[in-house]
């Protein structure tokens, strides 16, 4: 039943993301915080999302390079740039996560970029749903290795992290991975919460090109 809430709430906010790009929102010469307040806008007025589990993110050119932790300086959108959207909304009391890039003009590289943090996103799927038993730990390797198999680093210091009804799980010391696709975390994937419940993760990727300073990133339920 939790995973198919998950679910609904995904498939609402993918909605949602699918109509940032038929309104138009996504220009050049607009700030990156303007963007963002228009996305929540419409998220509300559209879609009756009122609130987001998790800040919310808007970061275009170098400011792709950033991770989640960090608040680089509000940029404007340049007319050939690449940029990401990484939102947690909340429908009907559960958590969605989704993050997807954009790329304005042309640029055969930024493309490229975009494509392939997707393509990557889907063949770690498919090989996660063939697994009975998994060290978070061995998703991040795995997924960091995907990025160098596309020509890209990892750029991400997590590769995903649970779900769940809002608020969802917390471990019992903050500074803990244990429920982070972290390279400390060799616990199992599969292993229940200490209600016995199944534990429900999603897959972020981040890929980047430093020496272009762009980045791109996909992220969903696994």
């Amino acid at each position: 039943m939790t995973r198919e809430k998950l679910l609904h709430a995904q498939n609402i906010s993918i909605q949602f993301f699918k109509a940032i790009g038929e309104n138009n929102l996504i220009i050049a010469g607009k700030a990156e915080e303007q963007l963002n307040y228009e996305v929540c806008d419409l998220a509300f007025k559209k879609f009756n999302i009122e609130e987001h589990w998790h800040k919310k993110i808007v970061r275009s050119g170098k400011n792709t390079l950033a991770i989640y932790p960090d608040n680089p300086p509000n940029r404007i959108i340049d007319k050939d740039d690449i940029l990401f959207i990484d939102l947690g909304p909340i429908v009907k009391g559960y958590e969605a996560d989704i993050g997807r890039t954009y790329v304005l003009g042309n640029n055969a590289q930024k493309r490229k970029l975009k494509r392939d943090v997707e393509t990557a996103w889907y063949e770690i799927h498919a090989w996660y749903q063939q697994q009975t038993t998994l060290k978070a730990s061995a998703l991040f390797q795995y997924a960091v290795e995907k990025a160098n198999a596309f020509g890209w680093e990892f750029g991400g210091e997590i590769a995903g992290h649970i779900v769940g009804k809002f608020p969802h799980e917390q471990p019992a010391d903050p500074k803990s991975v244990a429920l982070d696709i972290h390279p400390n975390n060799h616990n199992d994937m599969f292993l229940t919460d200490v209600d016995g419940n199944k534990r429900h993760w999603i897959l972020e990727l981040q890929f980047i090109d430093r020496e272009n300073e762009i980045g791109a990133y996909f992220e969903q339920l696994l």
